[in-house]
């Protein structure tokens, strides 16, 4: 799959979610998935491989954290480039949420974590009163995703109550190689002023107010001054905000600042009892780390506690907000030594089966459902090997050349087709906007590059067919060169033994032939149809809605251009009856179609510009009109066998299955 990753904290911040994404990104990759990673900031200003920088704000209270800007245009420009199969947004930033409003325009499903009690820190910062709006909003976004992932069943329900809909557990892994009580270091415990058997109580993480510091930190000032006989150590492991303000408060314990990598391993095993007062936390990874370095644990009986913790078993639980509780715990260690080795060493034996590897199998599990159920957008990888096997494919109206050609579309389009012959059936080169000044882009080229490889390693043979924005072809016609050929009609025998007529179709459109001037007009005025349909649905982008055809829509409701369309379909039909033909294939009207015309099969290709359809025949001859996203959702459900639906007996009703559109 290839996966796009939208969070306002990575590596190398030091947090939990930041850690926790960082294996997911490293499990993904190594199960050979394509992963790239859009964050708030760069890492020190330089720019890494498989990450992208995007606009970011540092909190005014707290530099560190990083908040990303609404940037919708710059995903929606990056998603019609690399088209993701999935989006997991790990943060609800602005950003997070403009990542979400564009994935949900350009129809990609998105899969969003809840990593952070957002809500909860509002009392924490004195906002209590935005806390509903704060719930009001994160249920807002979550419920726009196809899943919210949660790290533990005390979560899900939690969550489940507040009215989050779609909800997923994935609970989180430990690495108990890097974290081992054999990294225990006496050099260590002795620059803390630990010389004898004191008992070193730890706490590790971002020193912020909704870590609730200030009340272990005082119930650890109460414990010295209640057992002043005893040997204690407080160290405090991690950096933030208020780092001043608590080595001012609390002069007796340790500041060792952050931490990461073997050295944070050695401070953990250095510890003999990791206290996890923290009351805002969706799981809290440090008390797994905590565990896994041998260490017993004082913490409140939620999130990662109430998942791993056994109260007297593998740690010691008081239950959320009991001060009290948290206090007679701790007096109970810093009397029982023994207690103390024996929680220890039941924490670690919980935790080693709790793998990182078994964590990215459920996240991959997770990611790759809702990309096959919900990728009917198109997928930047479909399922490796996946193709439909047809006899024959119809192309027409790329427009190469153009800015608004879906050429990457209709080059993904073909990778996934297995096919002896492709039909382009005209104005696959748009050669009148680029007499006008328009650029050929790299994705054009593609396209080409991807026709002769076909044509080289799958002896496909190619047939291109003049259309009116390509007539400039007309002096060179007939051509052929190796198994390309080039000509103005083609008469193709179907497997069933039916002649269709393959032609563009603009020689019954009188002004394209008989009045060359307002022809280019016309295309001109189509042209500014296009451009104002872009800036429309940046606006709807932005809106968080999904993509919309002013042109099309406009050009349905004409009369005049559907009456045009219907004398354009009898015309065609009475040309195949003079080419003695059962049916006509055409393009020229960017309108597919699948109908009968009197005794005539009707079929149209339609376009690459707006609809993004073909035509397809299957090896027994029957015929189909495929929309790509139809298309693509058949991949992504492996349904690629070339089970078309359309058949002898199903030819009126199959132009029920292409939109309505309109005339050029």
């Amino acid at each position: 799959m290839r996966i796009d990753l939208v969070t306002d904290t990575y590596a190398p911040d030091v947090n939990g979610v930041a850690m926790t994404l960082g294996r997911l990104v490293q499990g993904l990759k190594a199960r050979g998935h394509l992963v790239h990673v859009l964050r708030a900031s760069e890492r020190g200003g330089v720019c890494v491989p498989g990450e992208t920088a995007m606009p970011s704000l540092s909190l005014p209270i707290y530099h560190e954290v990083k908040i990303g800007l609404p940037s919708v245009d710059r995903f929606r420009s990056r998603w019609m480039r690399k088209r993701p199969d999935v989006v997991y947004i790990a943060t609800e930033s602005p950003m997070g949420a403009s990542a979400a409003k564009a994935a949900r325009a350009l129809e990609i499903p998105v899969v969003m974590g809840f990593h952070t009690n957002f809500h909860q820190y509002m009392k924490n910062y004195n906002f209590s009163g935005l806390e509903n709006a704060a719930v009001n909003y994160l249920r807002k976004l979550h419920n726009q995703a196809r899943l919210t992932v949660v790290p533990t069943e005390e979560m899900f329900i939690s969550l489940s109550e507040l009215g989050f809909e779609r909800l997923a557990v994935m609970g989180r892994g430990v690495d108990v190689v890097l974290f081992d009580p054999g990294k225990r270091d006496v050099s260590l415990r002795q620059s803390w002023g630990v010389w004898r058997d004191e008992v070193v109580f730890g706490v590790v993480g971002r020193l912020a107010r909704e870590k609730n510091l200030i009340t272990v930190l005082s119930l650890y000032t109460r414990l010295q001054r209640e057992f002043p006989d005893c040997g204690m150590k407080m160290v405090v492991v991690g950096d933030g905000p208020m780092m001043s303000g608590l080595r001012s408060e609390f002069p007796d314990a340790v500041f060792c600042g952050a931490r990461s990598g073997e050295d944070l391993a050695r401070h953990y095993a250095g510890m003999d009892v990791l206290l996890f007062a923290s009351e805002t936390e969706t799981f809290g990874n440090v008390l797994l780390e905590g565990m896994a370095s041998g260490l017993a644990t004082v913490s409140y009986r939620y999130a990662a506690s109430a998942d791993v913790v056994l109260n007297g078993v593998n740690g010691l639980q008081a239950e959320k907000g009991d001060i009290e509780g948290f206090y007679a715990a701790m007096c109970r260690l810093l009397q029982d030594a023994e207690l103390v080795r024996r929680l220890g060493e039941q924490g670690r034996q919980t935790v080693r089966f709790r793998t990182w590897d078994a964590v990215c199998d459920r996240f991959e599990e997770i990611l790759a459902s809702v990309a096959c159920e919900e990728n009917g957008a198109g997928c930047a990888r479909s399922p490796c090997g996946a193709v439909l096997e047809c006899r024959t494919v119809f192309l027409s109206d790329i427009h190469l050349g153009t800015k608004d050609s879906k050429a990457d579309e209709c080059r993904r389009f073909l990778k996934h087709i297995r096919a002896e012959k492709i039909v382009l059936v005209g104005d696959i080169v748009d050669a009148w906007a680029l007499s006008r000044g328009s650029r050929w882009r790299r994705r054009h080229m593609r396209f080409i590059r991807t026709l002769l490889k076909k044509m080289e390693q799958e002896d496909v043979e190619v047939l291109y067919l003049r259309g009116n924005h390509d007539d400039v072809l007309e002096r060179f016609l007939p051509f052929a060169l190796g198994r390309l050929h080039i000509a103005k009609e083609y008469v193709h025998g179907a497997a069933d033994g039916r002649r269709y007529l393959c032609v563009h179709g603009d020689g019954f459109d009188a002004i394209s032939t008989n009045h060359r001037w307002l022809a280019v007009l016309g295309s001109l005025g189509y042209d500014v149809l296009l451009m104002v349909n872009r800036l429309y649905n940046r606006y709807r982008v932005w809106c968080g809605k999904e993509y919309y055809s002013v042109s099309r829509a406009i050009k349905g409701k004409v009369k005049s251009a559907v009456n045009f369309i219907g004398k354009y379909e009898e015309q065609l039909q009475n040309l195949a009856v003079k080419r003695q033909c059962e049916g006509i294939i055409a393009g020229h009207v960017h309108h597919p179609a699948d109908a009968m015309v009197g005794d005539i099969r009707y079929l149209n290709c339609g376009d690459w510009v707006e609809t993004m359809s073909a035509v397809v025949e299957y090896a027994d001859g029957r015929m189909e009109t495929l929309l790509y996203k139809d298309f693509m959702k058949r991949l992504a459900y492996g349904e690629c066998c070339g089970s078309g639906t359309t058949g002898k007996n199903a030819e009126p009703e199959a132009a029920a299955r292409v939109p309505a559109d309109g005339t050029k």
